[in-house]
């Protein structure tokens, strides 16, 4: 019986482009890479997305896979390379000007481990106290399109509740609610669900399914390996700081090419 070889996974640039030809990416990653003193990382860095796209990273701990979000929105400056969402780039060594950082982080939003909610302020304050302050909504505007959201992470019935008397599965949806009140056009989650049992962290799975739905351009640092199978559109697998693969997302997941990213697939499978 004839084996069945899968096709080699082509270059992140050109699947990309394949996948919306004549579109320009929303995001390019370019060659980067993260020093912190003499310990290195993340090398050599490279991917494209563009709008509606989710990809999803994977990988061991230790990867790099949070440093390399923390780079794109530059909470954490590159040492190398460039960043660039629409027509804002931001090079490594090169402090941005404050109008750049402030469009860049305005069209990214982000979700951590952590919930990082301010825990004397109600629900929904803290959906709606950004709104306020960074896109000059009044209080009755923010109000407004944070019980929308709300509603639509299934908690609006929590909006004069405080998040100590909200599970931890409830309070990352309410910080999910609190990145898309900001109208961001990518969302980064850094591992939502690691913080969280099982049971909760399908609440938040579930949001996050529906967010991708919709269309939101979304990258995914995740352990969860169906969700990066049968939400995400394309797989980055990362070891040592570097990209081992990258492809559509069940190519990537079935048919690894290195040994590296095949022990790493079969460890996760056999838990």
């Amino acid at each position: 019986m004839n084996s069945i070889v899968p096709p080699p996974l082509q270059p992140e640039a050109s699947l990309a482009q394949a996948s919306r030809p004549g579109m320009q990416p929303i995001l390019c990653v370019e060659g980067v890479g993260k020093k912190f003193g003499p310990h290195r990382v993340l090398q050599d860095v490279s991917f494209s997305m563009y709008a509606g796209q989710v990809i999803a990273i994977i990988g061991p701990s230790g990867s790099g896979k949070s440093t390399l979000l923390r780079c794109i929105n530059q909470l954490e400056p590159p040492t190398e390379g460039r960043v660039t969402i629409g027509d804002v780039t931001i090079e490594a060594n090169q402090a941005p000007a404050r109008r750049e950082l402030v469009t860049l982080r305005r069209r990214i939003g982000m979700v951590f481990q952590s919930f990082n909610l301010f825990p004397h302020l109600s629900v929904l304050r803290n959906v709606s106290l950004a709104q306020e302050r960074t896109m000059g909504r009044s209080r009755a505007q923010a109000d407004k399109r944070s019980m929308e959201l709300l509603e639509r992470v299934g908690l609006a019935s929590k909006a004069a509740q405080y998040p100590v008397r909200c599970s931890g599965g409830q309070q990352q949806r309410i910080a999910i609610a609190r990145a898309l009140a900001l109208d961001p056009e990518i969302m980064l989650f850094d591992e939502p669900t690691s913080a969280l049992d099982p049971e909760l962290g399908l609440e938040v799975l579930a949001v996050m399914k529906e967010l991708a739905g919709s269309g939101m351009t979304m990258i995914v640092v995740t352990h969860e390996m169906h969700f990066a199978e049968s939400v995400s559109d394309r797989v980055i697998i990362m070891a040592d700081g570097r990209v081992l693969e990258a492809g559509p997302s069940e190519t990537v997941m079935c048919h690894p090419q290195t040994e590296r990213a095949a022990k790493f697939l079969s460890a996760v499978r056999d838990r």
